[in-house]
C-alpha cells in the first residue's frame, strides 16, 4: 500500500487542483428565435441551426 513519504503542502495542493473548478457550459443563440440553448443540442421550441426539426405541443 502506498504511504507518502511528505506532506504535500497547501499551496503543492492547490497548484494541483488549478483546472478543477467547474466553466460555464458553451451556449448558442438560436438565430430564427433568439432562443439560448445548450451547443449542439434542439433548442426548446424544436429548432436546430435556423430549421424545425423537432415537432413541439406549441405547433398543434
Amino acid at each position: 500500500m502506498a504511504v507518502q513519504q511528505n506532506k504535500k503542502s497547501a499551496s503543492k495542493r492547490g497548484m494541483r487542483r488549478a483546472h478543477d473548478s467547474l466553466s460555464n457550459p458553451p451556449l448558442a443563440t438560436e438565430p430564427t428565435t433568439g432562443e439560448v440553448h445548450l451547443r449542439h443540442h434542439v433548442s426548446p421550441n424544436g429548432f436546430y441551426r435556423g430549421k424545425k426539426v423537432v415537432a413541439t405541443k406549441s405547433d398543434e
